[in-house]
């Protein structure tokens, strides 16, 4: 290995994505004098918004991650995650990964073609992409999400908001994650909606009770969000939601609940499509498939970490852990190769 981290043919590691897990792993990574190449991606709606950091670049506040007792916002986070990491060395690349070809008969076997048409030949990768929030599709969902005029995917991010304070909401979903958001929301809101299409919800017993007990949440069984009206709010100038429409998945009548806010929380879908041809082994949801308890995939010197890998958890401190594990597993494979 020369000095600056890569030998003339390639670089020795790359990372795919960012957000703690990428983060992590360059961390890591880096302090193992690997000098790694982040690839960190760029702004883009895709439909919702996705930014270099992963989700908690839209998050307002984390106060469950340990080493922080008043709590951090999530922006704020991401910016001390990479600066850690860069402080030991780790490079970063703002551009997307377009392709990959991860089992080319060469002494460098990764390549990777960039959206800006540069390639990057890697001995090890870690991908560490994350999984982005799912969205009704709806024309008016994305336009006033974008304008923050109070549909959102992430109740724990904007549920605080004042435009939310003591007004009735509406959550999409039926899991267990509708469930915390619709938790979460009840402390602010003066009613919780939770439009479900079925008649029974997925959740866990326990995630039910738990939300379904409180006096301001209530169940609206097999509809579903046809529409999402809006108003100009007089005091900003801004379109803001007065209204979802909702349609009876049997009689298919529609009508109007009056709103203040909208939440989708019907799962999300790992970032993973630019790598449908890369030879990786996925499970029924599109999430990479490590078979044991590491962040080993089937194709050999390529790694994965975070919530590309994680549909179960999807908690920045464990996409922490496994950026870790991400980064020692890579390392070991080096010294293995007699790479480093």
């Amino acid at each position: 290995m020369s000095e600056n981290g890569h030998d003339s043919h390639g670089e020795m590691l790359v990372i795919i994505g960012s957000g703690p897990a990428g983060w992590t792993a360059a961390l890591y990574a880096a302090r193992a004098q690997l000098e790694p190449l982040c690839i960190i991606g760029v702004p883009k709606q895709d439909p919702g918004p996705v930014l270099p950091g992963g989700q908690l670049m839209l998050t307002t506040d984390v106060e469950n991650y340990p080493g922080f007792p008043e709590g951090v916002a999530g922006p704020e986070m991401m910016g001390l995650f990479q600066k850690q990491a860069e402080r030991f060395g780790a490079r970063v690349v703002m551009d997307d990964v377009a392709t990959v070809d991860f089992q080319h008969d060469s002494s460098v076997p990764h390549t990777m073609t960039l959206a800006s048409g540069k390639t990057v030949r890697a001995h090890a990768v870690i991908i560490a992409t994350g999984a982005t929030a799912n969205w009704l599709g709806l024309d008016n969902e994305m336009r006033l999400a974008q304008a923050g005029g109070g549909v959102s995917a992430c109740a724990v991010c904007d549920g605080a908001l004042p435009m939310f304070r003591d007004n009735p909401v509406a959550v999409v979903g039926g899991g267990d994650t509708a469930m915390e958001e619709a938790h979460h929301l009840s402390k602010f809101a003066s009613k919780v909606y939770v439009i479900h299409r079925r008649d029974e919800l997925r959740a866990s017993k326990v995630m039910q009770e738990r939300t379904l007990g409180k006096d301001n949440v209530e169940m609206v069984w097999n509809s579903t969000v046809v529409d999402v009206l809006d108003k100009k709010d007089e005091a900003t100038g801004v379109d803001v939601i007065r209204a979802i429409v909702l349609e009876d998945v049997h009689s298919k009548e529609q009508r109007e609940l009056d709103v203040s806010g909208l939440f989708i929380a019907i799962g999300h879908t790992p970032a993973t499509k630019f790598l449908r041809e890369s030879g990786l082994e996925f499970d029924d949801a599109g999430y990479i498939d490590l078979k044991h308890r590491s962040s080993v995939t089937n194709i050999d010197g390529v790694f994965a970490a975070g919530d590309v890998a994680d549909a179960k958890y999807r908690q920045a401190v464990t996409a922490a852990g496994m950026g870790c594990q991400a980064a020692l597993d890579a390392e070991h494979w080096l010294g293995a190769h007699a790479l480093v």
